[in-house]
């Protein structure tokens, strides 16, 4: 196969201009190509409005490729040489099966290395399936009336369920390719193989996560859900068994342990028992809230209805923090994210088709251990329930969040309602001050970066855009220590990880973490 890099067409375009192009970049007839595939798309729109779709294709041609590429003397092409992944085979099997607590996507595709690998192992999820967690969800948003066991945060498929389904990372390695095939084998469209920042949907999500789950199980792993791992039980430093629910015993030796970054009240387990935990940096701020269209407006130079709407990510960098958007939803929704009664935490989530009227972002504060209120590993955890809480009494003792204009934000104005830019989020908001509601380290902050940030987005500090606070769970402020062997430091058999053991910050990078922790598991056999 011969790969083709920065075929740029106008928006408009059709595939048979793609294949145009790819020959004559080989200096061919058309009819030479037996096939062409899509590696790569994006949108280049730096020289707005004249904006254009750039791909980068492998083409399967009649003769020889080697003699093709150098009569072209084409140096955008070359012979495409990916790595592709394999999964590893067991050597043994196991006395006792492997265990995956949490079925988020570390814990999700940790179970699935580990069942296409011959291992069969049992997951073990505190929250309810998809389809029932989805139901109990709608009503939450719609009713305020929260299930703390089912929700948002808790669940098949984890907190990534209910967002925009993103899969891009800044990491470069060879399992994305096969974890974006693994989605699409269970549903998910075929272009997040190929554009540069694939997202799912969380509409598709629901259905992809219930795929993924039937796979495993074909293949011999067991997935339990209500079944919320409450004791490590141990023996010479190693794992022998888990508490479930408090009144069940399953003997195992080997823990993949991906409890996700709302799993609390596991980390305060943790600390009791004595396992090594340490703080980490994490982020903590608002969603921000755009008409759709000026967005894309201000990032394509002009509407057009041909692209897709657009996105943003945004840095600036202050004297002592940093201000960054995060998980950036397109036509998207702010939505109500608890998982404990009397808080309130806010995220994004957009559908597959991304057409709401509204895009959104979380806009956070950097903040580091030295930030938070005291030196306990557990620190920022409970700074985390204290904004949480606020924000609660804030938003009037009924899931409805905070909210206020960018506008009166600036000036420390309380605002008294929406102007130009409605409000998603539900069951609904209050507006009001939110310095009364966030720490004047996070709101300092936003106050500076915000006129800077509508330098590099023309309109991003629109007085009317809202602000809805407060978005917590970026990320884990805590670390659960693990070795070079990716097991606990403290606990043999114990593997940490994902976005909740502290070392992932989306939906791939925890795919991820949890592969290679299923890796090392394997190898440990």
């Amino acid at each position: 196969m011969i790969r083709i890099r920065e075929i740029s067409l106008p928006p408009e375009h059709n595939i048979s201009q793609l294949s145009y192009e790819a020959a004559q970049a080989l200096r061919i007839s058309v009819s030479k190509i037996r096939r062409l595939t899509i590696v790569r798309r994006s949108v280049d729109a730096r020289k707005k409005p004249d904006v254009k779709i750039v791909y980068t294709v492998d083409v399967a041609v009649d003769g020889n490729e080697n003699k093709i590429l150098k009569q072209s003397g084409c140096k955008r092409a070359g012979i495409a040489a990916d790595k592709y992944y394999k999964v590893p085979k067991a050597a043994k099997d196991p006395a006792r099966r492997p265990v995956v607590v949490g079925f988020g996507p570390a814990g999700m595709f940790a179970s699935l290395v580990l069942a296409l690998a011959g291992l069969r192992p049992v997951v073990l999820e505190r929250g309810e399936d998809a389809a029932t967690r989805h139901e109990k969800v709608q009503k939450f948003w719609k009713t305020g009336e929260l299930d703390p066991k089912s929700n948002v945060q808790f669940g098949e498929g984890g907190a990534g369920t209910f967002s925009d389904g993103k899969l891009n990372t800044g990491v470069n390695n060879p399992r994305i390719g096969w974890i974006l095939e693994q989605f699409v084998k269970a549903g998910a469209r075929e272009d997040i193989l190929f554009d540069a920042k694939p997202h799912v949907g969380t509409d598709v999500l629901l259905t992809v996560v219930q795929n993924l789950r039937r796979r495993i199980i074909s293949l011999g792993g067991e997935v339990r859900f209500n079944a919320q791992v409450t004791g490590v039980l141990q023996q010479d430093g190693a794992v022998t068994g888990l508490e479930i629910n408090g009144n069940e015993t399953l003997w195992c030796d080997k823990v993949i342990f991906a409890v996700g970054h709302s799993a609390r009240d596991t980390f305060r387990y943790l600390q009791e028992i004595g396992l090594p935990l340490e703080a980490k940096p994490f982020a903590m701020g608002v969603r921000i809230e755009h008409p759709q269209q000026e967005i894309d407006g201000a990032q394509y130079g002009r509407y057009n209805p041909v692209l897709p709407p657009a996105d943003y990510k945004l840095v600036k960098h202050l004297d002592e923090e940093t201000v960054y958007t995060f998980c950036m939803c397109p036509g998207g929704f702010v939505v109500a994210a608890a998982s404990e009664e009397n808080a309130v935490v806010t995220n994004g989530m957009s559908y597959a088709d991304r057409d709401g009227e509204n895009a959104n972002a979380a806009l956070l504060v950097t903040l580091n251990p030295k930030d938070f209120p005291s030196e306990d590993p557990l620190a920022g955890m409970y700074w985390q329930q204290e904004i949480e809480a606020k924000a609660f009494a804030a938003g009037g003792g009924n899931y409805h969040a905070p909210a206020q204009r960018v506008g009166d934000f600036l000036v420390g104005k309380p605002s008294k309602g929406p102007g130009s830019v409605q409000p998603t989020y539900l069951p609904g908001v209050t507006w009001c001050e939110l310095g009364d509601v966030l720490p004047e380290k996070i709101t300092g902050a936003l106050k500076k970066a915000l006129p800077l940030l509508d330098g590099n987005l023309k309109g991003f500090a629109n007085p009317d855009a809202v602000l809805t606070a407060p978005e917590t769970r970026s990320s884990s402020p805590v670390r659960i220590v693990r070795d070079e062997s990716r097991q606990s430091a403290g606990l043999r058999g114990l593997y940490p990880a994902g976005e909740g053991a502290g070392y992932a910050g989306g939906i791939m990078s925890a795919a991820i973490d949890g592969m290679q922790s299923a890796e090392a598991l394997i190898e440990s056999l």
